[in-house]
């Protein structure tokens, strides 16, 4: 039995994913460590994920060490990781993560990549093989869906990605952790989604001291 196509994000009170667009190959560059906007660009995100870097599973995941806190945060969080079989990414998302990510990438499973420039696939340790596919989302997505077997498959992002297939009716479910942040600016999660489109139930409601996890079923009018 195929599993769901699920998302899950992180996203400011004021409904931003991010802070305002700055090039990932900018913000990692030699160049942009001086530059006002690429500070401002990562104190924002750090305060946006900040709920995250605390946890147990985070700083396993990461390598970061041993140790860190628990609770239902770190349980979500492992819980996403474990239903996941597959991912689904834009390119761009990838470009940062090259710059940014460990040796052993985070996903450890197969991630297939929306491009328009063909690439070999890409192989990390731990698992994680990066699959690049020019062919567009629903292309994306059966392979995602074919690597994942009864396991979910998770479109990871960006932002843009992330709205191509809710537009498009390819989401069955979604969360989003939702912390007491404001960023005025930023990259809108549901941006270029049309309203009339989605039909949203909320099935669940987890809350911390740092967080509330809002989850959705999505249906089609």
């Amino acid at each position: 039995m195929a599993g769901k196509v699920f998302f899950s994000v992180t996203m400011s009170l004021d409904g931003f994913m991010a802070p305002e667009d700055v090039p990932v190959e900018y913000v990692f560059s030699p160049e942009g460590r001086n530059d006002p906007r690429v500070h401002r660009w990562m104190a924002k995100w750090s305060e946006l994920q900040a709920w995250v870097f605390p946890l147990r599973f985070f700083r396993e995941n990461l390598k970061l060490g041993e140790g860190g806190e628990e609770g239902r945060d770190n349980d979500i969080a492992r819980e996403t990781f474990e239903r996941t079989g597959a991912c689904v990414m834009g390119r761009r998302m990838v470009d940062g993560g090259e710059l940014s990510w460990p040796e052993e990438a985070p996903f450890h499973t197969p991630v297939f990549v929306l491009t328009h420039t063909g690439r070999d696939p890409w192989e990390r340790p731990g698992g994680t093989t990066f699959h690049f596919v020019d062919d567009g989302i629903e292309s994306a997505l059966d392979r995602a869906r074919e690597a994942a077997g009864d396991r979910d498959v998770r479109i990871a992002g960006g932002a843009e990605t992330i709205q191509q297939y809710l537009d498009s009716g390819l989401i069955d479910e979604f969360s989003i952790a939702l912390p007491p942040v404001l960023l005025g600016t930023g990259i809108r999660l549901f941006d270029h989604v049309d309203p009339d489109r989605p039909t949203l139930h909320q099935t669940r409601t987890d809350t911390s001291s740092r967080v509330t996890h809002l989850t959705y079923t999505v249906g089609k009018r």
